[in-house]
């Protein structure tokens, strides 16, 4: 069969008041990027008439401003599922103008095909490629795309020629069975594929061709600053200390990493350091830093969901496709990210934090408890089945104003029986082995910035005894202060 070319504006009109869209990509990699902004004007004229227009969005993770951004700002979105990282989406959500549920990154697609969140009426794939019989080829990111095609009553292709057919090729493709009787995924080691490089649909569920010629809305991270350089060296020092004593073996192990700059300077710290073996990473997103390891030698493999680079690298890869072919793949976000895979190759985790507390609990979403930032992404995916868990973060945020280490978390996203590893330019605090009492202690010390290492040795000693100990009606006092004061250096537990 012959697919119908249309226009993005004849694409949108398949998408009606209260469907459910299914979206490709994984951040703003392989996310779509011309149908989406039609919807948002279909959604403005509706509003304008007076008349509802909103649907519910399921995506692999974050996408770009021309889904989360032109959609808030349309009011658009009824309900969105998972993970986000746009400004105007964030303020509706704060606002209350949007149900938004944060759940692991690894459980997405499966709750879609267990029914948990409806059907999906639309899904809205980019490619590089579509066949006669119905093979889609992917971009750069690969999320839930095979889930929402199989799920859909109609598939729109954004076809998109930024990089011709150079990302065919990368992808390995493949969907577990649904309980009761799902045997296991057969991932041994970071390089191994056992799916297919497309995503095979039903041809007769495309209405349509889209045809696109747009780079991905690709993020950009700044340069390492010292703090974050600092926090890199320590990590990598923890690892090379682990590696001496035995724990972690001669040949290293796969890493996990999270996003953002503090991610990119353990990275290059880790491949800095002459102590560290070259490796290989099973992780959701690969960004610049890790390219740049593969092609000096010492990342051998990495395995993903997203190539969340800048355009520039994404080029480079494209432009050298010979080379990164056997040294990337890009998975569903159900493998990548997949508990059973992460346990059995004893994955390194390391994420960043928004706030820990003095026994290990980490927030890594809402700011002050309340206010969404962006939400939990993989990182419990990882965390609570890695071989060593570690979150990192400054010591203080705000020029001081805010620490990072406080009595206890506002909000809690990986608990302490989690988390192995607390890491901030200030120094290490190893967790494990320990008993609460134990960790209040190496977290302070060794964790704690000095304008706060008092305050939190206060709070200790009020607290008194017990297993876990804590004064309940003081526990958010620095949090309290901040928010009267706006300066957590100000609290005095008198006042509590």
């Amino acid at each position: 069969m012959s697919y119908r070319i249309i226009s993005a504006a004849e694409a949108a009109s398949y998408v009606k008041h209260g469907m459910n869209i299914g979206l490709s990509g994984f951040t703003p990699a392989g996310a779509p990027k011309a149908v989406t902004p039609e919807i948002a004007r279909i959604a403005e004229a509706e509003h304008a008439a007076g008349r509802p227009y909103q649907i519910g969005i399921f995506t692999g993770a974050s996408t770009g401003d021309s889904t989360d951004g032109i959609l808030s700002r349309a009011k658009a979105i009824r309900y969105r599922a998972p993970y986000t990282t746009n400004k105007d989406f964030r303020t509706a959500v704060n606002n209350g103008e949007i149900a938004y549920n944060d759940i692991h990154l690894s459980q997405m697609a499966q709750e879609l095909r267990y029914g948990f969140m409806g059907k999906v009426d639309v899904a809205i794939i980019e490619a590089c490629d579509v066949s006669e019989d119905g093979k889609i080829w992917l971009t750069a990111g690969v999320g839930i795309s095979p889930t929402v095609c199989r799920m859909a009553d109609k598939i729109i292709v954004e076809l998109n020629s930024q990089y011709g057919k150079a990302p065919k090729g990368l992808h390995d493709v493949y969907e577990p069975a649904d309980p009761p009787c799902r045997r296991e995924i057969p991932v041994y080691s970071p390089s191994d594929r056992i799916g297919k490089e497309y995503v095979q649909v039903d041809p007769q569920k495309i209405v349509g061709i889209v045809e696109v010629c747009k780079p991905d809305e690709a993020r950009a991270f700044t340069a390492p600053d010292e703090i974050s350089e600092r926090i890199g060296h320590n990590v990598a020092q923890f690892l090379i200390g682990d590696m001496k004593r035995g724990i972690i073996p001669s040949t290293f192990l796969p890493l996990q990493s999270g996003v953002g700059n503090v991610a990119n300077a353990v990275l290059k710290a880790l491949g800095e350091d002459p102590g560290v073996p070259a490796f290989q990473m099973y992780t959701e997103v690969i960004q610049d830093s890790v390219i740049a390891l593969i092609r000096e030698g010492h990342c051998k493999f990495g395995s993903t969901c997203s190539l969340s680079v800048s355009n520039e690298c994404l080029q480079s890869i494209y432009d050298d496709i010979a080379f990164f072919k056997d040294k990337l793949v890009l998975r569903p976000s159900e493998i990548s990210n997949s508990p059973e895979v992460a346990r059995r190759l004893g994955l390194i985790s390391m994420n960043t934090a928004l706030e820990a507390d003095i026994y290990g609990n980490v927030n890594s979403t809402h700011v002050s408890g309340t206010k969404m930032m962006n939400g939990i992404g993989g990182s419990g995916d990882f965390t609570r089945n890695a071989y060593i868990s570690i979150f990192s973060c400054p010591s203080t945020a705000k020029g001081g104003c805010i620490s990072a280490i406080v009595p206890m978390v506002s909000h809690v996203d990986h608990n302490e029986h989690s988390v192995n590893v607390l890491i901030t330019e200030q120094g290490i605090a190893d967790l494990r082995g320990k008993s609460p009492v134990e960790r209040s202690k190496e977290i302070i010390e060794n964790c704690v910035h000095p304008d706060y290492k008092q305050i939190l040795w206060d709070y200790v000693k009020m607290a008194g005894k017990g297993q876990t100990p804590h004064c309940i009606h003081a526990a958010l006092g620095m949090h309290e202060t901040l928010a009267k004061k706006g300066d957590m250096r100000l609290t005095n537990w008198a006042e509590f």
